[in-house]
């Protein structure tokens, strides 16, 4: 080789090590996948959080989980029910698009079709009207004391692009409707979609022209499903990864005693829960009445779990066992209705027998086995405690692609469900989606018939309650009414529980989103 040609190997050298230097690339996987990249088209939080590198609402929650301006600068009441938001001028999505009023109105309208999966997280909003290119009213159904909570996690589309691709109405997971949305995503956040492969990964890159200061220093996100607990952790200590969230629990302690990692684990909003038919007749029994109907039926299926073994043996002592539906930081929460009826089989068993089933019966359990932390092994562990009772427990496991669709539309008897309180951090989210009737935009994940009236009054009252004491003594009613009648099982707080290399900083928060805008690489 000549001299020269030396040269501009040294330089060309030179310049990709100083390239690589200069690359902060977060390489991270979880159990899980990106269901879709319609913002609209499901309700799960995995995939709301993922989205939301991409995506930015109108209000936002920042480091600290206090709700800030995001695409509105600025939101005041003009009527009982119309809040008007002024929109922040110069934001360009990514294909160069100008963000204004009409991708807002066009969003909204959007989300508020009955055929959005996601209907449900706006329950309230009626329309949303231009009133000039950067401000918008949104009109409600009433007074609304928790709009800004909602729109928290939901997130502008471009309408131009939206027109173009045939995607102004809604795609749906549960309905198996998809639109050029369910594989493109084109927003205003602070990284770029570059690629995404179901099942095999995502990539992203950052935005240069985010409208925002950027808190981070990433130029690139490689996200890559693994839904092994033991090849996940083999791909964090073997280098091939930065981060793991969640990292499983039986491993936290290994990673920890490696110098080179870390563990990340605070207490988290989700809990963890199994939902009950209330339909005519089970899966299991058909032509017979549903024994879980009967109020001491449900009564012994709870009692008839072991939380404590739980929580020692399969969750590693990390998780807390729970008797309500919301954690004990979310509004709503009342330590009076977070009491266990304590495991007892033998209690149980005459349960059954007064409920007029002294033998027990057959009920199918149906869990996803790559969605919450543990939730084969628990599904597993409660069908073998519901068995010794007498209750014959089919318990069926299936990746959430395929699960979680099957359960929107009602085809199990008994299931594992898992919330947060998603998107409003607040108790009316339960009310709202899981404890009252599918319409009028409440019941979105409500498909198993359970319906009560003092709820459903309690509930529409607290909706447009603006007194904040009467509000969640309201709440805490409602969900005093769904203890006693056991609308679901709880069984316990999930922890959160991350794993990363050691010179990656990320913030951890309660609600398990991975909000990578926060994140340092050194």
């Amino acid at each position: 080789m000549n001299r020269i040609a030396m040269l501009l190997a040294a330089v060309s050298a030179a310049a990709l090590i100083s390239t690589a230097a200069e690359a902060k690339t977060v390489r991270w996987s979880a159990p899980t996948d990106i269901a879709t990249l319609d913002p609209f088209a499901q309700t799960e939080s995995f995939t709301t959080a993922m989205l939301h590198h991409v995506f930015d609402p109108l209000v936002r929650r920042g480091r600290t989980m206090q709700l800030e301006p995001a695409l509105a600068t600025s939101w005041k009441a003009v009527k009982p029910d119309t809040w008007r938001f002024e929109l922040r001028k110069g934001v360009k999505f990514h294909n160069g698009n100008a963000f204004t009023a009409d991708d807002v109105v066009a969003s909204v309208t959007r989300l508020l079709d009955p055929g959005a999966r996601a209907r449900g997280n706006l329950s309230q909003v009626i329309r949303a009207e231009k009133v000039d290119d950067f401000t918008v009213d949104l009109v409600t159904k009433g007074p609304y004391p928790l709009l800004l909570n909602d729109l928290a996690g939901i997130y502008i589309m471009d309408k131009e692009w939206m027109e173009q691709t045939g995607s102004l109405k809604p795609g749906n997971i549960a309905t198996g409707v998809s639109t050029a949305a369910s594989t493109t995503a084109i927003g205003t956040g602070p990284f770029k979609l570059e690629s995404f492969k179901p099942d095999a990964g995502t990539n992203m890159v950052v935005n240069p022209d985010w409208w925002d200061k950027p808190q981070h220093n990433i130029t690139r996100i490689e996200f890559k499903p693994i839904k092994s607990d033991a090849t996940r952790v083999a791909a964090l200590l073997s280098g091939e990864l930065d981060l793991i969230a969640p990292a499983p629990l039986q491993d936290l302690g290994r990673i920890g005693a490696n110098s080179a990692f870390k563990v990340i684990e605070e207490p988290s909003l989700r809990l963890i829960f199994l939902g009950l038919s209330q339909r005519d007749e089970l899966k299991s029994m058909p032509g017979e009445k549903n024994p879980l109907k009967e109020l001491k039926v449900r009564q012994a299926l709870w009692q008839g779990i072991d939380l404590d073994a739980i929580q020692k043996r399969v969750m590693r002592g990390k998780s807390q066992n729970t008797g309500t539906l919301v954690a004990p930081p979310v509004p709503g929460y009342d330590k009076a209705n977070d009491t266990l009826p304590g495991y007892s089989a033998d209690k149980a068993k005459a349960l059954l027998a007064e409920a007029g089933y002294p033998n027990g019966f057959k009920l199918g359990l149906n869990c996803p086995n790559d969605r919450y932390i543990n939730d084969e092994a628990i599904c597993v562990a409660v069908a073998a405690m519901w068995s010794r009772i007498g209750v014959q427990t089919d318990v069926k496991t299936e990746s959430r692609a395929t699960y979680f669709p099957k359960q929107d539309r009602g085809e199990f008897d008994s299931f594992m469900l898992g919330w947060a309180t998603l998107p409003p951090m607040d108790g009316f989210s339960v009310l709202s989606a899981l404890l009252t009737a599918p319409k009028d935009g409440f019941g979105g994940s409500n498909p198993m018939g359970y319906t009560n009236p003092e709820i459903e009054r309690l509930t529409r009252e607290a909706a447009v309650e603006l007194d904040e004491p009467k509000r969640r003594a309201m709440m805490v009613q409602a969900l005093k009414v769904a203890k006693d009648t056991i609308a679901y099982i709880p069984l316990h707080l999930q922890p959160v529980a991350w794993a990363s290399r050691q010179g990656l900083e990320v913030p951890q928060f309660p609600d398990e989103y991975v909000r990578l805008w926060f994140a340092q690489v050194k």
